[in-house]
């Protein structure tokens, strides 16, 4: 535990990758159901997201704190019983631990009012076709969005519904708790059933809390998390009201559980987690998602570690600055550079279209680190080659590396 009322900016990163889960040791065998939970521990959830250039993002914090692991152990977890996860709004489209299904419930009693305008518009002019979409749901589930649509009424009859409709309705269902997701199909559409026939028993008779008691525990779940944090990313980790959030860093300051320290460097306030813990180092060499909860929230990233990162899939081409798919590399305490990469499943390569080095580091020592990084990468995601990058102030010694392939850094 860490009890001081200040910090430097290397003890926070320490502090902050150690909550993250980068110091635990690397499982001694093939990563289990126990390895899986530990991580699940330190993160608190998942983020989804439907690019699969690379991977898609929900296996990908797994990786980085396991290295190679079955993904079947987290779809296992999430869409088979006894289920641990499930899929809900958390911090975005997000897998959650079910225990905290009770304390996201003030999100789905809030549909009407919180949830994105497409979904909010079918629930209030088109009733008619949410408790249809229920009903058939009720009937039929599991289903996906196009199965649904293929039976929906058409113009010349009662509604004039269209496919987007359809799905709008199931996404505000899917918000008010009404359905959940079931499972996935292979393209990764989803498969809504009704939410008693996806959840546990158990976690649907759990009492619900207040909306303080929710608020308190999603901001200590946070705070957990993230070791060392200002209010906005206690706030931004399960996207939560300014105002409940507040009150609920107020009353987890008052009951000790948060400890007020100032960072280095930083001008907002800090908040220190009880359970903090301070490493003397963090070995680490791996890849990190743009989706990854070390580095959501961008301001924090780059404070913590001077990296100033954006994710540039939805930047015109001829204005990225690094790439379409780019994951930072983290180094030691510090991202040391940043790959764009693409799955060629086809060709079975891991393709690279640009590398660079962050200000200050070893070129070499870093693509020595970094090339070891790619091949385990591609081992993991079963290609059998690297291609050597194409662009960026990396390429070339990152290419001599990978030319000596697969090693220990």
């Amino acid at each position: 535990m860490v009890t001081p009322e200040a910090l430097s900016l290397a003890q926070a990163r320490r502090v902050a990758l150690a909550a993250q889960g980068f110091a635990d040791p690397a499982p001694t065998g093939v990563p289990t159901r126990r390895h899986l939970r530990r991580v699940l521990d330190r993160v608190g959830l998942i983020q989804m997201d439907s690019v699969n250039v690379l991977q898609r993002a929900h296996y990908l914090p797994l990786y980085s704190r396991l290295g190679p692991y079955p993904t079947a152990l987290l779809d296992a977890a999430t869409y088979h019983r006894p289920r641990e996860l499930f899929e809900y709004w958390g911090h975005e489209a997000s897998l959650v631990p079910v225990g905290l299904h009770p304390a996201l419930r003030w999100r789905m009693a809030r549909a009407h009012d919180d949830a994105w305008g497409g979904m909010r518009r079918i629930a209030l002019e088109q009733p008619a076709l949410v408790a249809w979409v229920r009903d058939e749901v009720a009937a039929r589930g599991p289903l996906t969005a196009a199965e649904i649509e293929h039976d929906a009424p058409r113009e010349n009859g009662n509604w004039g519904w269209n496919w987007s409709a359809v799905k709008k309705a199931l996404e505000f269902l899917f918000w008010a708790g009404e359905v959940a997701a079931a499972d996935r199909t292979t393209s990764f559409a989803r498969r809504y059933d009704l939410a008693e026939r996806v959840l546990p028993p158990a976690v649907l008779a759990a009492p619900t809390p207040t909306d303080a008691e929710a608020y308190r525990a999603l901001v200590g779940i946070a705070a957990r998390s993230l070791g060392v944090a200002a209010e906005p990313e206690l706030r931004d980790y399960f996207r939560l009201p300014v105002l409940g959030a507040r009150q609920a860093i107020a009353e987890l300051a008052e009951a000790g559980e948060l400890t007020p320290v100032t960072v280095r460097g930083w001008r907002q306030p800090a908040w220190l987690h009880a359970t903090a813990r301070l490493p003397r180092w963090a070995r680490v060499n791996t890849l990190v998602s743009p989706f990854d909860p070390l580095v959501w929230e961008r301001g924090r990233t780059e404070r913590l570690f001077g990296l100033s990162y954006r994710i540039e899939i939805y930047v015109p081409a001829p204005q990225r600055v690094y790439g379409y798919y780019v994951l930072p590399f983290l180094q030691g305490e510090r991202f040391t550079a940043r790959v764009d990469l693409k799955a060629d499943r086809k060709a079975r390569v891991l393709l690279v279209p640009a590398a660079w080095a962050e200000p200050g580091i070893d070129p070499g020592a870093t693509a020595v680190a970094l090339a070891a990084e790619l091949y385990r990468l591609a081992g993991w995601l079963g290609l059998d080659a690297v291609a050597p990058p194409a662009a960026g102030d990396l390429a070339v010694p990152l290419a001599a590396a990978l030319r000596s392939g697969p090693g220990v850094p």
